[in-house]
């Protein structure tokens, strides 16, 4: 990295993510699902950064976020006490899971793959707010256009030959689904007992309708920006993607189990939208 150079920041789907966690805790009712400002202090926007349209008339989104965000860290503890020592963060963005959690965090090797601008930025911001890169963190920039994702993190030193926990979460959308198909394929390929938790989109016409306004606006805004979003499925199109990848075991998380699993008698009434389906498949 060339001493005082400035990187461009990471896209506007990563930073608005990571705000969405921030004002959860600052805005929602306690208990909080799940507790992340450190993705605001990477980013330190402006003080009227509450006041954003995407923040203010986006709540449903938020708690979608929210609970994403909880499953996936969840999973990795829960997957850590059972030994797994790998894990891998396709699109990683803006996590934090590495600089919130290092009681869990330095018990394993995590590998967060992601557009080069976006990673050599978070490094700066790392090294700069004085945290630093742990050894355990791995940085893998992968230009998706140009190399292969799958060399780069064996170069880092992944090992094909231990399970792992792959988190790979608000990607599938931007994706062909021959892309998917292939991604899924190379993750089947993953050592017995690894584990996959990605998320998928469903079709316009299966979201509830309160969902759907807010859908649209957000395919307009995603083709304007030039990151289209192409893929959608239902609940078995994606299942049988899982199936014809091989994955030995697969099911999916829908968003009725995130709303039992987080969202039981909240005080303030938080749901989340309806759009996103995890999938989590075993190898």
């Amino acid at each position: 990295m060339e001493p005082g150079k400035e990187f461009k920041e990471p896209d506007n789907t990563a930073v608005r993510t990571a705000l969405w966690r921030a004002l959860h805790v600052q805005i929602d009712a306690e208990p909080h699902i799940f507790e992340d400002e450190f993705g605001l202090q990477l980013i330190a926007p402006t003080d009227d950064w509450q006041q954003r349209p995407d923040m203010r008339f986006t709540k449903r989104l938020r708690a979608s976020m929210v609970a994403r965000a909880r499953y996936i860290e969840d999973l990795i503890i829960e997957q850590s006490e059972q030994g797994i020592s790998q894990y891998v963060i396709l699109g990683a963005g803006l996590d934090t899971f590495a600089q919130r959690r290092p009681d869990i965090a330095s018990q394993l090797e995590i590998y967060e793959i992601d557009q080069p601008d976006t990673l050599a930025w978070k490094q700066e911001r790392l090294n700069k707010l004085g945290y630093g890169i742990p050894g355990y963190l791995h940085f893998v920039p992968v230009d998706f256009e140009a190399s292969s994702w799958w060399e780069q993190l064996l170069k880092a030193g992944f090992d094909r030959n231990k399970p792992a926990v792959i988190a790979c979460t608000g990607v599938s959308l931007y994706l062909t689904v021959e892309a998917i198909r292939s991604l899924l394929n190379q993750l089947a390929t993953l050592a017995p007992g690894s584990t996959l938790a990605m998320t998928f989109y469903l079709p316009m016409e299966l979201l509830d309708e309160e969902d759907k306004p807010m859908q649209a606006i957000a395919e307009k805004g995603a083709r304007e920006a030039g990151t289209p979003m192409v893929s959608f499925f239902t609940p078995d199109e994606i299942m049988a993607l899982a199936v014809k990848a091989g994955f030995k075991e697969a099911k999916t998380i829908s968003t009725k189990d995130m709303i039992q699993y987080y969202f039981a008698n909240r005080p303030d009434n938080l749901l989340p939208a309806s759009g996103e389906v995890f999938l989590l498949a075993t190898t």
